[in-house]
């Protein structure tokens, strides 16, 4: 879930910078923000080992991304993070359910999926949290 509103949110900056309303852009961006702010806050380097510190990695390179893209006024690297949180989406979907579409992970290890419909929510494997 965490994921699809990072990428939602990157698709709606752009969208809103192409329609000049730098206010939204702004919210949007900095909804992007708080989400990848969540994801690292939320990992735990105790139990989840290097795959903690690859995401820890993973959402700091796209943090600072998002921020000089922004600063920037570059679209173009607002897609190619929107992209590679897509492929990370689909790589836990795929990991999850041994492929990723039409499938929705718990929003918790143990929990059943919310739906078959609609596109996956990502969850980060159990023992990487806190």
């Amino acid at each position: 879930m965490c994921y699809e509103g990072a990428i939602y949110s990157l698709y709606l900056a752009k969208a809103k910078y192409y329609a000049q309303d730098y206010e939204a852009k702004g919210n949007a961006i900095q909804k992007a923000l708080d989400i990848l702010n969540e994801l690292r806050a939320a990992l735990d380097f105790e139990k989840g080992g290097e795959i903690t510190r690859n995401l820890d990695g993973l959402y700091s390179f796209w943090t600072q991304h998002v921020i000089k893209a922004d600063r920037n006024k570059d679209t173009r690297s607002l897609d190619q993070v929107a992209s590679m949180q897509e492929e990370i989406k689909s790589a836990l979907e795929e990991a999850y359910f041994g492929h990723s579409e039409n499938q929705t992970l718990p929003l918790r290890a143990g929990d059943p999926p919310l739906s078959r419909t609609r596109k996956a929510i990502p969850v980060i494997p159990k023992g990487v949290l806190r």
